[in-house]
């Protein structure tokens, strides 16, 4: 049977199983029962597409029904997520042809403006229309040589994560609504984020949870695990911080003075960190963080005209933009947006443009990140009334660089 006549199907609860063991062979690790458990409590069927050969499924993609924060809004967004080839069938446009199925089931349905996604290599979705719409920060700590500052105030609390689920999911949606780049956690979703299996541990404890507690209840809260560690010389234990979350600077403070002074540790590790970490501008010595910068979320237009409305501007905007989308004839041509921090609205004209760009050049801007100067510095974008770029670029900043706190 030739790839053409392998057709694409919607998935169904039984497939589980067996996408579960196409991920852990296309992304090289075993295969665990607990965490495929934990991953099935989340896995949406019906928004999930396979290939069979001879029964087998050898391609699968799918996507979570999540909200994404956008500046100044919430929006439904496709979470593409599981996207994978068999070995033994790839380069034969399997995955080119999932990506288009998906997309275009997702802008008929017309629920999400957008999508996004974690790539796993960033060669592989802009063909797709993706931009790099957001980076962070990997830190790697040197705790003593940081040299934070004392804080004072407030009543930390520490204990298994599970106990305190509550806290937790509360002050998260208290908050995710200001910070670009976080998603909704629906559903079953905050059961799987703590799930905590030996497998995924790499030698170091279970995972733990420190609260922070000011005159109003919880403030903030952190994740994190310990490795131990010693030389001849002494301990030399790591602290794996896996999301901090503050609603105050105090908390903030508190927070990170309490994961660099943990007992018989020396080292910290943060892959989440945003490019405005306030961090950077905490400990008497930013070299010892050891700041690189690495991808994080890559946004789609699926629908201009809503996705564009749908977000608000830092500075008031007028502007025409002539816009290419092979894969999305539909969002081709010159749309007219008008906006400002209160609202936004975007439509079809026949004017003339002021800007054109790939509908990947949107994707990238779209949370607030790069900035538009930049892609036009690159030759992405093309100013066609003198002006343009910079002032479209003020207006799709926003006042904090948008963040993800998890690989979904």
């Amino acid at each position: 049977m030739t790839e053409a006549e392998l057709p694409i199907q919607p998935a169904t609860p039984d497939d589980w199983d067996e996408v579960g063991a196409l991920m852990a062979a296309s992304f090289h690790h075993a295969l665990e029962s607990d965490v495929h458990e934990s991953e099935r409590l989340v896995f949406e069927p019906d928004r999930s597409l396979v290939v069979r050969d001879e029964g087998r499924v050898v391609a699968h993609a799918a996507a979570f029904t999540r909200d994404l924060t956008v500046p100044g809004a919430v929006v439904p967004a496709t979470h593409v997520t599981m996207v994978g080839v068999a070995p033994t069938h790839r380069r034969r446009r399997l995955l080119t042809r999932l990506m288009e199925r998906q997309l275009g089931e997702a802008r008929d349905a017309g629920r999400e403006p957008v999508a996004v996604l974690w790539a796993s290599e960033g060669r592989i979705y802009p063909r797709f229309g993706y931009g790099l719409a957001s980076q962070r920060l990997v830190l790697d700590v040197t705790a003593l040589e940081a040299g934070l500052p004392e804080a004072a105030g407030g009543r930390l609390r520490t204990g298994p994560p599970d106990t305190f689920r509550t806290e937790l999911a509360d002050l998260y949606d208290r908050l995710l609504p200001d910070r670009p780049g976080w998603s909704s956690r629906p559903g079953r979703w905050w059961d799987h984020l703590l799930g905590d299996f030996p497998g995924q541990r790499d030698g170091a404890t279970e995972r733990r949870a420190v609260l922070y507690e000011g005159a109003d209840g919880v403030e903030g809260y952190a994740l994190w695990r310990t490795k131990g560690g010693w030389t001849p010389g002494g301990p030399t234990g790591e602290v794996r911080v896996q999301e901090v979350v503050a609603a105050t600077p105090d908390a903030y403070r508190q927070l990170w003075r309490f994961l660099l002074s943990i007992d018989l540790t020396r080292t910290a590790t943060y892959p989440f960190g945003s490019l405005d970490e306030p961090l950077q501008h905490l400990v008497a010595e930013p070299r010892q963080l050891v700041p690189r910068v690495a991808d994080a979320l890559w946004v789609r237009l699926l629908d201009v005209g809503a996705a564009l409305a749908a977000r608000r501007y830092r500075t008031p905007v007028d502007v025409v933009v002539d816009v290419t989308d092979p894969l999305l004839p539909d969002n081709t041509g010159r749309w007219r947006l008008t906006g400002d921090r209160t609202g936004a609205h975007c439509e079809r004209t026949g004017g003339p443009a002021d800007l054109t760009c790939d509908v990947r050049d949107l994707g990238a801007v779209y949370l607030g990140g790069p900035d538009l100067n930049a892609l036009a510095a690159a030759g992405r974008v093309g100013e066609l009334v003198p002006g343009a770029v910079a002032r479209t670029s003020a207006a799709f900043g926003w006042d904090r660089a948008p963040a993800s706190l998890e690989v979904f």
